[in-house]
């Protein structure tokens, strides 16, 4: 099962990364450029929204299912910390990612009370712009390529 999971996880990954990306990059630009929010941005931030709660439960399903997760009964708190690798799966990489997620989620649920076009890609744009940030921030970038 872990790696069933571990693969849906990594190459769903891919898509997350490619819609948040998109979305930031078309969020930014609806800030320069002044243009006005229309419903192909409100599909791109509700799509990148559901993508990344999309690899949240695979995301949780596969770190209860990962070999790793046995380390913190085997080897303790202190020694998980001590060792970069089993930190970076078991706090670090599920923690910036939560984290990420509850950051878009506020965006996209902050911009729909804003009534001005420029103020809700102002929102998404900083919102979704830092849960990218996030994300790449703690991707394991060795073991996924």
């Amino acid at each position: 099962m872990y790696e069933t999971v571990s693969f849906i996880h990594s190459w769903w990954a891919y898509l997350v990364l490619l819609v948040l990306i998109i979305a930031t990059v078309n969020f930014i630009i609806g800030i320069t450029s002044k243009k006005e929010y229309g419903a192909t941005d409100f599909r791109l931030a509700l799509f990148g929204l559901i993508v990344s709660h999309i690899q949240l439960l695979i995301g949780l399903v596969l770190y209860f299912v990962s070999p790793y997760f046995k380390a913190f009964g085997q080897v303790g708190m202190g020694e998980v910390m001590g060792d970069s690798t089993l930190r970076l799966y078991l706090v670090e990489h599920p923690l910036m990612m939560i984290i990420a997620i509850i950051l878009i989620t506020i965006g996209y649920s902050k911009h729909k009370n804003k009534r001005l076009s420029t103020s809700k890609f102002k929102t998404l744009g900083i919102f979704y712009g830092l849960g990218l940030v996030f994300v790449l921030s703690r991707i394991p970038w060795s073991a996924w390529f």
